[in-house]
């Protein structure tokens, strides 16, 4: 199991191995204005079924005894999800979600890129994520 999927797991995405690959595959869209997909090959993954990832997290927060926010930092979004929230575990995750070169070397920079690519993931897969946690 790849830590992607770990994340797909505990927010109770409908994923097997091979949904979780294409949903690994699917673009994530940009911040900017919405435009149509110009090809077959741009359009995201179909998901079985919406899952909202912030009322989930919201309610994992209100009943953890640590103060995370999951909002801004991918350690504490791990955290709360008790997933390992080591350097090697986000630079294991940071790769699987083709982190760019330049930023694995920086862990801040490579902590923001994986906060904002693993919430961007899970929207263009179904998940209800608030555009202003994707900006």
């Amino acid at each position: 199991m790849g830590f992607f999927s770990k994340i797909l797991d505990k927010l109770g995405f409908d994923a097997g191995n091979s949904k979780v690959e294409e949903m690994l595959r699917a673009p994530v869209p940009s911040a900017g204005p919405a435009a149509a997909p110009s090809a077959p090959e741009a359009k995201a993954v179909t998901p079985m079924r919406e899952v909202d990832v912030v009322a989930q997290l919201e309610q994992k927060a209100a009943t953890n005894p640590q103060k995370l926010n999951w909002r801004t930092s991918i350690v504490d979004l791990l955290k709360l999800l008790d997933i390992d929230s080591s350097l090697n575990a986000r630079k294991e995750l940071a790769t699987e979600l083709g982190c760019p070169a330049g930023l694995m070397g920086d862990s801040a920079q490579m902590n923001m890129w994986l906060h904002k690519t693993v919430l961007a993931k899970l929207a263009a897969n179904g998940g209800n994520v608030p555009k202003e946690l994707l900006d």
